[in-house]
């Protein structure tokens, strides 16, 4: 037995004798702890009890106030506390042992616990296993990819993405519809099948989405405008399609005009009208079909609805265009009335727009926060009445932000009692429970929406299919705990840290906060989190990364999988998540530094003068 008997070291030792009684405080206060949760503890399936018991002791460890405790461990060597998630109890018990050893006094009996660290660790690969399948990329951290729409017909962009490093995809149900979700799978099954590894398939419920709704639609005109240098010579001619729009080459602007008339057109042939402004043009025709006629312009064109064309051979009508969407334009200061009814909105004093859920309404209260558009217009309500509510805009830009039709609206100061599941989540849920390896749960708020969607599982025969609870409201944050214990009377499940949303609700300042102690909270818990929202966004989408999504990269791999959204250059997103993941697992897994070899402390012990060090 160590014993401290040198007086050179009686102060040493008064230090640690004082640390005992306060870990032994924390020890004795986790059995209280679990006969609280005892409920929530029983209902857990098997496989989490340990887990489930474990997440209690986290939970009444972060009651008290730790800092100087962790300081005073550190002053003595000893662990202080900061790495304790995983396993409370036996990081607890194992601080008391060395203090009661050092200190000469017989170590208390710990409390009753099924959780090492060693048993953490498997059960954290374990689970994610389960959830997400083997990682076939020689890296612990999935990526988890939201497939576009082209996915659906493109079996070879899929096939890409596998091997590129995609180990998961994810189908967004508030796109597309059944028969594109079906070939999306079935290239993924494909893809996976061809290269010998496993990629799940998540399917995310859109959920009880509040959103803008219609605006009254503004005139139907389209302006065609060439494209000009700096001096205003035209570089390119501006260019639409003349005929029906089934036969329009894409990204081309469709003129809608009868068959047989654009059936007479030859190239070069010249199209004469007076615009919607009463300006004369002329278009010329640069390929003539059997379908259809490309035309161009050297000058701008607006061409309405029924603007007539004049050819030598006759002349026509064009058909019905698109109508041009009318934003409403908001400033601060501004009021805006919100509505029950469907009535299109439309701007004005003040401006107006209906909201996709009504029944909402019976939940404000005035003097709550509400946010458009992922936070980009906010505003307080002022009142609450039977058919709209009196809105006053604070955050806007100072000239006017745009506010459309089927932007996302968020309540963050406001209890909803909205279905977990609405109408098209249910029938939704019948597909994917048929295709599926996972289904993601938007907008859960409280643990009866987990176990109601428990319950619809059952129902249809899959109550093992996995499930990933994103949190993305305030309320599923305030309720996290209880929300993960009801989660784990399933086997499988995973959380998602929908940033985007989460931010809105919590505010912008806290969202660094709040992932971490989600992802402290789920480690204890030893479940999967998928870290979510705006990786690499800048890349998927132009192409080229920003150095600050770079960094929020690197950080994601305390996570067990990570989420990219779909662009233009999502390949390459993927490739460089994989290459970013590969080289921070050598560094870090969760909050613990691995402290491999650094070339450059290598490179400083042979030459510690100036010179060249690897990237390594």
């Amino acid at each position: 037995m160590l014993r401290i008997r040198d007086m050179h070291h009686d102060d040493f030792a008064r230090q640690l004798r004082l640390l005992i009684e306060p870990v032994a405080g924390l020890l004795a206060s986790l059995p209280g702890a679990e006969a609280r949760a005892a409920e929530d503890l029983s209902a857990v399936a098997p496989a989490h009890a340990a887990s489930a018991q474990n997440l209690v002791h986290y939970l009444e460890l972060r009651r008290h106030d730790l800092r100087a405790l962790q300081d005073r461990l550190a002053a003595v060597g000893l662990s202080s506390l900061g790495r304790a998630e995983s396993c409370v109890a036996a990081t607890l018990a194992g601080v008391m042992e060395l203090l009661s050893r050092s200190c000469g006094i017989p170590p208390r009996q710990p409390p009753d616990h099924r959780m090492t660290l060693e048993a953490s660790r498997r059960r954290l690969v374990s689970g994610t296993r389960q959830l997400l399948g083997k990682s076939c990329h020689g890296r612990r951290v999935r990526i988890l990819v939201t497939l576009p729409s082209e996915a659906a017909d493109d079996a070879e962009l899929v096939r890409t993405l596998v091997r590129s490093g995609m180990n998961a995809a994810r189908i967004n149900c508030a796109h597309d519809d059944a028969p594109a979700w079906e070939r999306m799978i079935a290239h993924v099954r494909q893809a996976a099948a061809e290269q010998s590894v496993e990629c799940r398939v998540l399917m995310d419920l859109p959920g009880p989405k509040l959103r803008t709704g219609a605006l009254e639609p503004g005139p139907r005109v389209v302006k065609l405008k060439p494209r000009r240098d700096a001096r205003g010579q035209v570089v390119t001619p501006v260019r639409a399609w003349l005929g029906s729009s089934g036969t329009a080459p894409p990204g081309t602007m469709c003129l809608p005009v009868p068959s047989e008339w654009v059936g007479a057109l030859r190239n070069e042939d010249v199209v004469d009208l007076v615009d919607a402004r009463e300006a004369k043009r002329q278009l010329r025709v640069i390929e003539a079909t059997k379908t259809g006629a490309i035309v161009e312009s050297q000058r701008t064109v607006y061409i309405a609805t029924g603007t007539r064309l004049d050819h030598r051979l006759g002349d026509c009508v064009v058909g019905e265009l698109p109508a041009i969407e009318q934003p409403l334009v908001l400033r601060p200061g501004d009021s805006l009335l919100v509505t029950r009814d469907s009535a299109p909105g439309c701007a004005g004093s003040p401006a107006r727009i209906p909201c996709t859920l009504p029944q909402v309404f019976a939940d404000i209260r005035a003097g709550e926060r509400i946010w458009f558009d992922d936070g980009m217009i906010g505003g307080r309500v002022r009142s609450v009445g039977p058919e709209q509510l009196d809105v006053e805009i604070t955050d806007a830009r100072a000239g006017g932000s745009k506010l459309r039709a089927d932007k996302g609206i968020n309540l963050p100061d406001t209890a909803l009692q909205l279905p977990p599941l609405d109408a098209r989540d249910e029938a939704d849920l019948a597909f994917v429970t048929s295709h599926a390896d996972l289904v993601g749960f938007s907008f859960v708020r409280r643990p009866s929406d987990v176990i109601a969607l428990h319950g619809r599982l059952a129902a249809l025969g899959r109550p093992e299919l996995g499930v990933v609870l994103k949190i993305e409201t305030r309320e599923a944050f305030e309720n996290l705990p209880a929300i993960l214990l009801a989660a784990m009377r399933r086997p499988v499940v995973g959380v998602m840290i929908a940033r985007g949303d989460l931010a809105i609700e919590c505010g912008w300042e806290r969202l660094a906060e709040l992932q971490e102690e989600i992802l402290w909270i789920c480690e204890a818990a030893n479940l999967p989190v998928i870290w979510a929202t705006q990786v690499l966004e800048q890349l998927a989408k132009e192409g080229r990364p920003s150095r600050a999504e770079i960094t929020d990269a690197a950080m994601s791999e305390r996570a067990e999988c990570v989420m990219l959204n779909k662009g233009e250059h999502v390949v390459e997103a993927v490739r460089v998540l994989d290459d970013i993941l590969h080289r921070m697992e050598r560094h870090q897994t969760k909050k613990r530094a691995m402290l491999r070899p650094l070339a450059l402390a290598e490179h400083f012990a042979s030459d510690p003068r100036e010179g060249a060090a690897p990237l390594a």
